[in-house]
């Protein structure tokens, strides 16, 4: 078998067919919100959903969907971690007979990426996986079986920035824009092997689908050095101080770079930057003004809807008066 040739999906195909495929492919998905997003995360929840059915794509929520393991099962026993998200693909594969989950929060996303790898290379955890699956009562998930993909692959495969374009109703113009991709979107870099693929896929370095996205709708990215930055989303509870002082520092950088706004792709990000934002004022003295929104609010509202459909009532940082300056609101 030729070196250039890659697994997509089930099937051999030579390395880059798939570009042409996608297209077709992730138009109906299995649609893992996961727990932050019915939570804390409420408005990306609403705001992906209301941006799916604008855009014509079909999202059918897993079924009896569980934790993908998060922070706190992975860091006690990383192959729990791993069977939790094992029966999240399950399910999507075997029981709805989807080809592929897509999953917008980071930490969920990071997470099924991790348990596909694990399977595909370590052989305790497909035994652990294996004889968990089989005490509760559901068929073992084989690595391979879907494909796991983030809310940015979803659009940007399907619609793509022209397709943006030839639908954008209230232009994202004048909008200065700090993309935020936080630290599990791309790292480790072993668990995403469709990333730094060349020309069209996604970059683990300096990733820009956020960027592609916004800017065919309309809004100006600024040169940004912290995008995959850590939050610290996960000292949030153990240490407080860390993780205000981490965003503390991506705030800083952002208002810098000349941002009106940080857009965010993660729930666990959105809500530290939100709320680090006030107990850095609270705590450390020190007042950073910033706008946080996720990107599917701000293309919401670039192909038409109201603020309130996309949620951005729900955000803690109130952006309704900028948004009504820019003609969004």
């Amino acid at each position: 078998m030729p070196s250039s040739w890659r697994l997509q999906s089930k099937t051999w195909l030579p390395k880059g067919f798939e570009m042409s495929t996608t297209k077709d492919k992730y138009k109906k998905v299995a649609y893992y919100p996961g727990c932050a997003l019915e939570g804390t995360g409420h408005a990306y929840n609403r705001s992906t959903k209301a941006v799916g059915k604008k855009l014509g794509l079909d999202l059918v929520e897993v079924e009896n969907w569980n934790c993908c393991g998060a922070m706190e099962v992975k860091n006690i026993d990383p192959k729990i971690q791993t069977y939790l998200s094992s029966r999240v693909m399950s399910t999507a594969a075997n029981e709805m007979d989807m080809d592929v989950v897509m999953a917008p929060c980071n930490g969920c996303y990071h997470n099924l990426k991790k348990a596909e790898y694990d399977l595909a290379n370590d052989d305790e955890s497909v035994a652990v996986v294996d004889k968990l699956s089989q005490k509760a009562g559901h068929k073992t998930y084989e690595s391979g079986q879907v494909e796991t993909i983030h809310a940015l692959d979803w659009i940007k495969d399907t619609i793509g920035e022209e397709g943006l374009k030839a639908r954008v109703k209230n232009s994202l113009e004048g909008i200065k824009v700090a993309n935020y991709y936080g630290c599990m979107y791309t790292r480790p870099r072993h668990i995403f092997p469709e990333k730094d693929q060349g020309p069209g896929s996604e970059s683990t370095s300096k990733p820009h689908f956020m960027d592609d996205l916004l800017a065919a709708a309309g809004a100006e990215n600024v040169d940004f050095p912290l995008k995959t930055a850590c939050c610290g989303g996960a000292h949030t509870l153990s240490d407080s101080d860390t993780s205000t002082k981490l965003v503390l520092n991506i705030l800083k950088a952002a208002k810098m770079s000349g941002a009106d706004v940080i857009a965010t792709e993660c729930p666990t990000c959105h809500s530290g930057l939100e709320m680090h934002q006030i107990r850095a004022e609270k705590v450390f003295g020190e007042k950073v003004e910033m706008k946080i929104l996720y990107f599917t609010q701000l293309l919401g509202m670039a192909l038409g809807l109201k603020p309130r459909k996309v949620g951005v009532h729900e955000n803690v940082s109130d952006s309704i008066q900028f948004l009504k300056e820019k003609g969004l609101a």
